[in-house]
């Protein structure tokens, strides 16, 4: 495949299948368009990723693979997400994904505007920084 910054086809089961197995980041992802008003990524979560928010954009998020936990601003309302569901987290509101149960998880995400590899604000810094949090295949 192609990388193709405007539109495309994309085989996401080939793509998502291309992810290494372990990643030094919490995030690896792949950039399927990427322009100022809005990116489409597929990316694969390698352990649990702690409470935190995105300036820049709204981020929509298909399951393709895996399941797991995630909560939106309250950890008490924490969920289970599978293949097929959609999560939603507006800009700035505070997110995790507390707890991997199936691998691999891998998302289909579309984020509104573009989504900056560095846009991530860890609510306890000592939780991560954008350059551990997600890298680029």
């Amino acid at each position: 495949m192609t990388l193709n910054r405007s539109g495309g086809r994309f085989d996401l089961t080939k793509i998502a299948a291309a992810f290494p197995e372990t990643a030094e980041t919490m995030l690896l992802d792949t950039y399927l368009t990427d322009k100022p008003e809005a990116s489409i990524r597929v990316f694969r979560i390698y352990r649990d990723i702690p409470p935190h928010y995105h300036t820049q954009c709204d981020e929509v998020l298909h399951v393709l693979s895996g399941e797991g936990t995630f909560w939106i601003d309250d950890p008490a309302d924490e969920a289970p997400f599978a293949p097929g569901h959609l999560l939603v987290f507006p800009r700035r509101a505070v997110h995790a994904l507390p707890r991997i149960l199936r691998d691999p998880v891998i998302f289909l995400a579309i984020d509104t505007p573009r989504r900056a590899p560095d846009d991530v604000v860890f609510i306890n810094p000592a939780d991560g920084t954008p350059a551990g949090f997600i890298k680029s295949l």
